[in-house]
């Protein structure tokens, strides 16, 4: 079951994503993975979600921070 926290940043990174007008499918090649894994880590439905060196590797090519992701540690989920 996904966490509060993983929702957080899995919804973060889909933002960011959609901002910079990458598609699931432009996501599945960033991370060399299927784009059924990006849309089962975005969806509900499934446990699916993003491990640390991905989240690393996203935040290299969206040029931020990781931190960017998670939520500040005073946020309530």
């Amino acid at each position: 079951m996904k966490s509060k926290v993983d929702i957080f940043v899995i919804q973060k990174v889909k933002e960011k994503r959609k901002e910079l007008g990458i598609s699931q499918r432009g996501m599945a090649e960033i991370l060399g993975c299927s784009p059924s894994f990006i849309g089962q880590i975005e969806s509900d439905k499934f446990d699916m979600k993003y491990s640390v060196h991905q989240l690393y590797v996203i935040a290299q090519e969206f040029e931020c921070s990781p931190a960017d992701f998670f939520p500040p540690l005073d946020t309530e989920l």
